[in-house]
């Protein structure tokens, strides 16, 4: 046995389709098309989706949540939470230490949300805070500065 001699055995590798190549290769004239319609001519298709027609389902369906791609970078501060801070000057860094907000913030906004125990001064122009927490702060002997 030479290896210019292996064969795969018979029958295990069909011939593969010539695709109109005359009557007698049992695909020829339309080529295995059929006759006339879109999909017999060249270059005919359809979108992904299309129902012929029909509402597609993408458009039956209704249009379903929002993912801000600015509230990945913002956080909410509650009022306790900066109480129950061991320092007393607050930064972003700070907050990110005490673990109060997620390492990729960039701004934090303090809301009005349980009691401010204790004077702080929060530092920074990347953390603000609403009209209710500024007046809770400033109650308790809190600041803010730039």
């Amino acid at each position: 046995m030479h290896l210019n001699t292996v064969k795969p055995a018979k029958g295990s590798r069909p011939t593969r389709k010539r695709v109109g190549r005359g009557i007698g290769s049992g695909i020829g004239k339309t080529g295995g098309r059929g006759h006339k319609g879109q999909k017999s001519r060249s270059g005919g298709f359809t979108k992904v989706g299309f129902e012929g027609g029909q509402m597609p389902l993408q458009r039956r369906l209704p249009k379903v949540g929002f993912s801000s791609r600015v509230g990945k970078h913002v956080a909410e501060v509650r009022l306790n939470e900066l109480s129950s801070m061991a320092v007393d000057v607050i930064d972003m860094d700070a907050l990110i230490a005490a673990n109060v907000v997620p390492p990729r913030t960039q701004k934090a906004k303090v809301f009005l949300s349980g009691e401010m125990t204790k004077a702080v001064t929060i530092k920074g122009t990347n953390i603000k805070a609403t009209a209710g927490a500024a007046k809770a702060i400033a109650d308790a002997g809190g600041k803010f500065e730039d």
